[in-house]
């Protein structure tokens, strides 16, 4: 990912919770714990829950506010835009994006996540959750540019 945009999504939120002593059950917005002096704190974020580190709050927040890319519709557009839109098959006109996913599916899906992979790395798409579900980067700047005003 981004290092740029990892740290703005760090920045937005350590914004949006509070340090939280566990032990104490309580709130420690000054960063030590006013009742056991610990400075070993989570991160509350409220009507979520608490927890060790920011990643969490990260991934929650972009995943109720963007919609995650559809990579199976995103790849076919793809494929139809590289590929003429019909493909004769004897006398029959065919869909050709059909024709490669039926014909050869192991192809297909090969091709896919290849596709994926390759958007990852030109940082078209990001993942939060080590490739379960991506992210057009450019939504995710968005989010970061709503979220700083």
């Amino acid at each position: 990912m981004n290092t740029e945009i990892k740290i703005k999504l760090e920045e937005i939120a350590f914004k949006k919770t509070v340090p939280f002593c566990y032990s104490c059950y309580k709130e420690a917005p000054t960063g030590c714990c006013s009742k056991c002096h610990s400075d070993d704190l989570m991160r509350l974020r409220q009507g979520s829950g608490c927890e060790y580190g920011i990643d969490w709050v990260i991934e929650e927040l972009i995943t109720e506010a963007l919609t995650p890319v559809n990579t199976s519709e995103a790849f076919e557009q793809s494929m139809n835009d590289c590929y003429p839109e019909t493909t004769t098959v004897g006398w029959m006109q065919l869909d050709t994006v059909s024709v490669m996913k039926e014909m050869d599916p192991v192809c297909w899906d090969m091709a896919k996540s290849e596709w994926e992979s390759a958007e990852v790395e030109e940082g078209n798409i990001i993942s939060f959750d080590g490739g379960s579900t991506y992210f057009w980067k450019s939504d995710v700047e968005s989010f970061i540019e709503e979220q700083e005003a």
